[in-house]
Order: structure tokens, then C-alpha cells, then sequence
């Protein structure tokens, strides 16, 4: 019933994305087993009938017969392989057994089941511990990435008003010493009057870039007249205030032509000052900020176990992925005072950027991202949405089987969602759904509150089975 096949090294034996057709069991040689993920290629397991390979491996608590066959698990789960087999060795021998007579196989031959049942939970068992490891470096990697992106704007404002404020506050002495010197008594008043006015500005509103940049070259122009020594500097500073030539004419009426100049640079010099001291304080509570939500994120220093509002970690979330989410509008509708969960918060915060991240994903860079969280009973609800086009309605019953991926080969694993379920309904004895049609697309996440003792499964059907679709004509993987 089986059908032999010599392979040449190097020679695939089948790839990853097939269609399961065989169970294939190993006479001689060797077989590698490697996927492709993020354009990488890693080397996920190697398949010899060597005695010696076989007992190291026993060591590691893998079964001897793990070595001795492969293609097992997407026939089981009527899907597609998963990783690509290839011959390693100058001949290897394999013997092929077509799907109908695997399962007769295992139907007739209970000693074929028996060596099967214990390689099987083990090769899921360690598939789920890589794909935790993965996604622990992903998520440090994405926690690094948006950080990063985050923190160039205000790092490099705190850089650019460091380098830059030594200079000014020589330029601010210079001009204070010639201002003091060319100024009367009743000149330096007007002085200080602009000078508290300026203190009690509100913030300005936004202005039409054209207006502003015709204002600062119209003060300019005047400044460079009256022989100041950096019109520029004083046309930015003013129009960045959104006031125009005339209000500055206004507030200095009173200072004499010969000492117009001096005030006119020391003016300059103060607005300098003020404009770097405001990028500073702007710029340290943003990064502040940062570390705090990362710090947040990951749960740095505290128990694995705790009391947690759910809110904070989609906040947290929102400002790891904040360079993914360019381009699309984020919506919040939380409900006012939410109780808290208990349970492992830098765990959910793994699902939420795994829902989150499929969903930006999704719309290709524009759309709506919508969160919410309610009561509902006992439980927490949260429902992140999106406005891509959709799941497949044939694929909608499987995503969170492990090893089942839409997306192209070498860019999914097929663990992100499957691992996603089993953080919320085994770890957090919560549920997980997801209801999608054109244009609409929801991932409904149930989790206890904090002392309940009852479990979040979906009111109406089991987490299994919750699962609603809409027929959706040419979707796009999800």
C-alpha cells in the first residue's frame, strides 16, 4: 500500500503550503525539516534513523520514533504542511502512505496508533513552546521597534535644545549687557511689560502656515531696517507665537530709535530661550511617558499574578504599535468605571497586540481601529474591530487552530491566534470570538472579573463555536 521513494540530498520531499497527501516514513538517510518565517529560514527538527541521533534526542524528552516519520499532523487536521522536508544525506530513503490508507492504517493497526499518539502530543507540545519563544521575540521586538520610533522625536528635541542652548544664553548676556547699557528707566519698563504679556499668552491656535510665514518675514524685514543683528531669529520667534508686526509695534512704543536695535536683539535672544525651555518641557514628560508605558507593557517588576484594569494595557498597546497604526483613526469607547481582572497582564498584553496587529494588517494602512471594553455580568468584554475587508467566511471556523494561517507562506506561523486563545481561556478562564463580514471585522474577548468565580464562555455557544461570518467575495487574508 505504500509507494518508495529514493531521494537525492538536497531533494524536497514536500513543501510548506501543500496540500497533506502522505504520511511518510523514514527507511535510511535523513530528513531536515525547516519553515520559513519573516523571509528567515530555521531549521525546525531533523529526522534520522541513526540509533545514536535517536537516543541523544531520547534525552531531551523527545520519543526515539519522532525520528522515524513525519506529515502525521496536517493529515489529522485535513490541512496543509506546514514546514518544508528535504533529504540530507547522499540517499535517503522514504515510503509514502496516501491519506485513505494512513487512516485505515490507524483504524486496523493499533501498535501504529500506540508509537503515533505520545510523537504527537509531543511534537504539539514543543511547537507551542517555540511558537511562545517567537512570539516573545516578536514582542520584544515590536516593544523595541515602537519605542524606539516613539522616542526619536522628543530624544531628538532634548538633543537639539541642549546643543543649542549654550550659544543662546551667551547671545542672551551679550544682548542683556547691551540692552541694560542703551536703555533708559522707562524703556526698560516697556520691556518688562512685554515680557509678562508674553508670559500670560495662551498657547497659540493653529494657524494658516502661509499667514505665518508671511508674518515672519514681514517682522523680519522691519527688524533688518532698524539694524538688528538677527532679524530672522526675532521674525521666527514672534510669528511661532502667532502675533504679527503690528501687535509688536503696538508693545514697544516707548523705546527710543537709539536703543530700537538693542531691545530688538535681546528680544530675539528671550524668545529663543523660551521656545528651547518649552521643547524641553514638552519633550521630558514624552519620554517619561514612554518608559512608563513600556515599563507598563511588559509588567517590569512586579508579580506575574496581579489586579489590573484592562484599559491600561490597550493603552500601553496602542503606543508599542503606534508606528504600525500610522494612517488609521483610533476610536475609544470604554465604559466609565470598569472593575479590575486579575490575572497576567503582560500575557493579555500579548493578545491585544496580536489582535490588534492582525488588524492593522488588515486595512493596509487606512481604516478605523476601534476598542472597547463593558461589563457584561460577570465578565469584562473587549472588542477590538477593525474596518479591513474581512475574513474568508470558509476560513472564519479555523483561525485559532494551531498551525492554521491565511497569509502567504514564510509570513505566518499559523501560532499567533491559537496562542492567543489558549492565554485567555485556559490562563484566564475567558473566551475569545471573532464575527467578521465585509467591512467589519470584530475579535470579542471575554475575561472574568477580579473574585468571580464563574467563567466567561460566550453566552450563546461554546468559545469553539462562536463564530459568526458573512460570505465575503475575494477577502484578503485576515
Amino acid at each position: 500500500m505504500s509507494e518508495p521513494r529514493v531521494l537525492a540530498d538536497g531533494d524536497v520531499l514536500f513543501r510548506d503550503g501543500e496540500e497533506a497527501g502522505g504520511f511518510h516514513v523514514l527507511l535510511s538517510g535523513g530528513l531536515v525539516v525547516t519553515k520559513v518565517v519573516d523571509g528567515r529560514e530555521e531549521v525546525l527538527t531533523r529526522h534520522s534513523t541513526e540509533e545514536e541521533s535517536a537516543a541523544a534526542e531520547e534525552h531531551d524528552g523527545k520519543p526515539s520514533a519522532a525520528h522515524r516519520f513525519t506529515g502525521e499532523l496536517p493529515l489529522l487536521t485535513d490541512g496543509s504542511y506546514v514546514a518544508t522536508a528535504a533529504a540530507s544525506g547522499p540517499s535517503t530513503t522514504v515510503v509514502a502512505y496516501p491519506k485513505p490508507v494512513f487512516f485505515e492504517m490507524l483504524t486496523r493497526c493499533h501498535g501504529v496508533a500506540a508509537v503515533l499518539i505520545p510523537v504527537l502530543a509531543w511534537r504539539i507540545k514543543s511547537s507551542e513552546v517555540q511558537a511562545r519563544k517567537r512570539a516573545t521575540v516578536e514582542a520584544l521586538g515590536t516593544l523595541a521597534a515602537g519605542l524606539a520610533h516613539e522616542l526619536n522625536n522628543p530624544a531628538a528635541a532634548v538633543a537639539r535644545a541642549a546643543q543649542e542652548l549654550a550659544p543662546a544664553l551667551d547671545r542672551l548676556t551679550r544682548t542683556a549687557q547691551a540692552w541694560g547699557a542703551a536703555a533708559s528707566g522707562a524703556e526698560r519698563a516697556v520691556l518688562d511689560r512685554l515680557t509678562d504679556e508674553l508670559d500670560k499668552l495662551p498657547p497659540p491656535a493653529t494657524t494658516d502656515p502661509f499667514a505665518q510665514a508671511d508674518a515672519e518675514e514681514e517682522i523680519a524685514d522691519w527688524a533688518e531696517e532698524t539694524g538688528t543683528e538677527r532679524p530672522g531669529l526675532l521674525g521666527s520667534g514672534v510669528a511661532d507665537l502667532g502675533l504679527e508686526l503690528g501687535w509688536l509695534l503696538e508693545r514697544l512704543e516707548g523705546v527710543g530709535e537709539p536703543a530700537l536695535a538693542c531691545v530688538l536683539d535681546h528680544l530675539a535672544a528671550l524668545l529663543e530661550i523660551r521656545s528651547l525651555a518649552a521643547e524641553l518641557r514638552a519633550a521630558g514628560p514624552r519620554i517619561s511617558q514612554l518608559v512608563s508605558a513600556t515599563r507598563d507593557y511588559a509588567n517590569l517588576d512586579r508579580a506575574p499574578e496581579q489586579r489590573f484594569r484592562v484599559t491600561e494595557g490597550l493603552e500601553n498597546t496602542l503606543v508599542v504599535l503606534c508606528a504600525k497604526l500610522a494612517g488609521l483613526s483610533i476610536v475609544r469607547e470604554y465604559e466609565p468605571g470598569l472593575p479590575e481582572l486579575t490575572g497576567y497582564p503582560s500575557e493579555l498584553n500579548q493578545v491585544w497586540t496580536n489582535l490588534v496587529d492582525n488588524a492593522a494588517e488588515a486595512m493596509e494602512g487606512s481604516g478605523v481601529l476601534t476598542l472597547r471594553a463593558r461589563a457584561e455580568g460577570v465578565c469584562m468584554v473587549v472588542e477590538i474591530a477593525d474596518t479591513g475587508r474581512g475574513i474568508p467566511a470558509q476560513s472564519l471556523p479555523r483561525i485559532f487552530e494551531p498551525f492554521y494561517t491565511t497569509k502567504d507562506v514564510g509570513k505566518g506561523t499559523g501560532l499567533g491566534l491559537h496562542l492567543s486563545y489558549r492565554i485567555v481561556t485556559q490562563r484566564h478562564h475567558g473566551s475569545i470570538t471573532a464575527r467578521s463580514r465585509p467591512g467589519e471585522t470584530r475579535m470579542v474577548v471575554r475575561l472574568p472579573f477580579a473574585g468571580s468565580a464563574r467563567s466567561c464562555a460566550s453566552p450563546a455557544t461554546t468559545p469553539d463555536t462562536a463564530l459568526e461570518a458573512a460570505p465575503i467575495e475575494g477577502a484578503a487574508p485576515h
